[in-house]
C-alpha cells in the first residue's frame, strides 16, 4: 500500500515572541560521577539557584530517578510563584501522578484555566521512553524561573499543564505498559488504569486547547529514520478546524523548529524512500479513538503526538550513550520550541476551533464515524449518517459506567421512575457517546438502546 501523504509548507520564520532563551537545556556542565538518587548534593543545589536534573547533572549519562523527580519537582513549586504542584492520581503501585500547572501567576482553579488559552504536555505515557520525561522536567524549571519580558508575557496569556511522567510504574520498570502491562496510550476510551483515570479527570477539568503528547521509536533503517516524528489527530470526529490547527502545529512548527535546530523530521508512521523522501507505506498512526493523539481531537482539543528516535545511527551516537541520550532530549526540545511558538502565535484561531467544536455538540447534526481516519475513508457500515438522539441504558449498565462516562465529562439524563438513563447526543462530547456506546463501535464500553425520541 503506497500512501500519498503532501503538504503545502511555509517558510519558518524565527519567532520574536519567545524568548531565544527558553527551553535550552543546561548541558553545557562536565559530567558528574553517578549522583546518589535524591542526594544531599541535589538539595544544595537547589537551595541557591533553579534546579537540575539527574539527567543535566551527569549530562545525559543516566536518567533521572523517581526520588530526583520528586525532589526536583518540589524545588520548583516551593520556590516559583508561577509553579503548583498537583497530584492527580496514583498508579496501582502506589506511585503519584503529578501535574504541574504554570502561568504569571499560576492558575488557582480549574475554571481560571478554562477561561483562558492552555497547552497540556504529556510525557512518557511508556515507561521506556524517558527522553520527552526530562524535556518536560527541565521545560517545567525553564519556565517556571524565566526572567525575559517574553516567556512571562507568554505565561500571562497561555497556562502550561504538565504532566512530567505519565506512566511511573512503568518508568520504574522501565517498561511499555504500566505495572500490569497495560498500555496506557491504548486507554483512553475504557480508563480501566488509573494513569489514564488521572489524564482524563485532568482533561474534562482544565479542557486544554492543545494537547501535546511526547514519545520515543525505534528506528527501521532505511525507511523510518528521522530524529523526530509527528502526527495530528487522524480520527474523523476531529472537527475540521482544530484537524487544520492541529496539522499546522505538525508541518509549520514543530518539525521546522526542529530541522532549524539540526534535527531531521518526518511524519509519524510513514516510512520513506531513502533516496527520493517519497512515502513508501503506513505502519502506524491509524485513527482509532482510544490512543491519546484522537481522543484529544474527539474531545475538541488541538493535538499532537511527537517521537523521538531512540536508535543511536551515527558512529558518536554509538560509541557515547550519553551523546544518543542528549540528541534525543535536545530534539524533544526542539519540537517543545515549536509548540508554544504555536500557542502564542496562533492564540486567537485555538481558541476560536476549540471553542467552535465544543459548541457543535449541543446542536446535534451532522454524522458520527465509527471507523476511517483522516487518509482511509471509512466503510458505510463505519458512517452514522442519521444518529439517534441517544443511548438508554439499564440502570445495570449504568452502573457498570457511569463511572467511566463521566470521567470524560458525558452527561446522562434519569428516565422516569425506573433505574435507567437516557445518554444524549446533545452535549459538548456528542461524537464520543457513540464511540462508547453503540453496538457498532470497536471500543464500545456496553450495548446501549438507540433512543428514537428525546426531551
Amino acid at each position: 500500500m503506497v500512501i500519498r501523504v503532501r503538504f503545502n509548507r511555509p517558510q519558518w520564520k524565527t519567532s520574536a515572541l519567545i524568548s531565544a532563551a527558553l527551553l535550552v537545556p543546561l548541558l553545557a556542565t562536565a559530567p558528574l560521577a553517578q549522583a546518589a538518587q535524591g542526594s544531599e548534593t541535589h538539595r544544595q543545589e537547589t537551595a541557591t539557584k533553579p534546579p537540575r536534573t539527574g539527567f543535566e547533572r551527569t549530562d545525559g549519562a543516566r536518567w533521572t530517578s523517581q526520588p530526583e523527580e520528586r525532589d526536583f519537582l518540589a524545588s520548583v513549586a516551593g520556590a516559583s510563584p508561577r509553579a503548583v504542584l498537583d497530584t492527580i492520581g496514583r498508579t496501582k503501585q502506589g506511585r503519584p501522578v503529578q501535574l504541574v500547572r504554570i502561568g504569571a501567576p499560576a492558575p488557582k482553579s480549574p475554571a481560571k484555566v478554562r477561561r483562558g488559552n492552555s497547552v497540556m504536555l504529556i510525557c512518557s505515557q511508556h515507561g521506556n521512553e524517558p527522553s520527552g520525561r526530562e524535556a518536560c522536567l527541565s521545560t517545567v524549571r525553564d519556565l517556571a524561573f524565566a526572567k525575559d519580558k517574553a516567556t512571562k508575557r507568554y505565561l500571562a496569556r497561555t497556562t502550561v499543564l504538565v504532566v512530567p511522567t505519565a506512566n511511573p510504574d512503568g518508568r520504574a520498570a522501565n517498561t511499555r505498559g504500566n505495572s500490569d502491562g497495560t498500555d496506557i496510550n491504548r486507554d483512553h476510551l475504557a480508563l480501566k488504569t488509573a494513569e489514564a483515570r488521572a489524564m482524563a479527570a485532568t482533561m474534562r477539568d482544565y479542557r486544554p486547547d492543545t494537547i501535546y503528547d511526547l514519545h520515543e521509536y525505534g528506528a527501521s533503517v532505511p525507511y523510518y529514520v528521522k530524529d523526530l516524528l509527528a502526527l495530528w489527530p487522524r480520527n474523523l470526529n476531529t472537527s475540521h478546524g482544530l484537524h487544520r490547527e492541529s496539522a499546522t502545529l505538525s508541518e509549520d512548527y514543530v518539525r521546522p523548529h526542529s530541522e532549524k535546530a539540526g534535527h531531521s523530521s518526518g511524519i509519524y508512521g510513514i516510512w520513506t524512500d531513502p533516496e527520493t523522501g517519497e512515502p513508501v507505506k503506513q505502519v502506524a498512526g491509524d485513527g482509532q479513538e482510544r490512543i491519546l493523539r484522537n481522543t484529544a481531537g474527539v474531545k475538541h482539543s488541538v493535538g499532537l503526538l511527537v517521537e523521538t528516535r531512540t536508535t543511536a545511527l551515527t558512529g558518536e551516537e554509538k560509541a557515547d550513550e550519553s551523546v544518543n541520550n542528549r540528541r534525543r532530549v535536545h530534539s524533544q526540545l526542539a519540537g517543545l520550541k515549536g509548540a508554544f511558538d504555536f500557542t502564542d502565535q496562533r492564540r486567537n484561531r485555538i481558541e476560536a476551533a476549540t471553542a467552535k467544536a465544543r459548541a457543535a455538540g449541543h446542536a446535534d447534526r451532522g454524522p458520527v464515524y465509527l471507523g476511517g481516519a483522516d487518509n482511509e475513508p471509512p466503510t458505510e457500515e463505519q458512517v452514522l449518517t442519521d444518529p439517534p438522539c441517544g443511548y438508554r441504558l439499564t440502570g445495570d449498565q449504568w452502573d457498570g459506567v457511569k463511572t467511566t462516562l463521566g470521567l470524560h465529562g458525558i452527561k446522562a439524563e434519569r428516565q422516569g421512575r425506573g433505574d435507567g438513563v437516557l445518554v444524549p447526543l446533545r452535549q459538548e462530547q456528542r461524537a464520543l457517546v457513540p464511540l462508547l456506546l453503540d453496538k457498532r463501535a470497536e471500543f464500545k464500553l456496553t450495548d446501549g438502546t438507540p433512543a428514537t425520541t428525546c426531551r
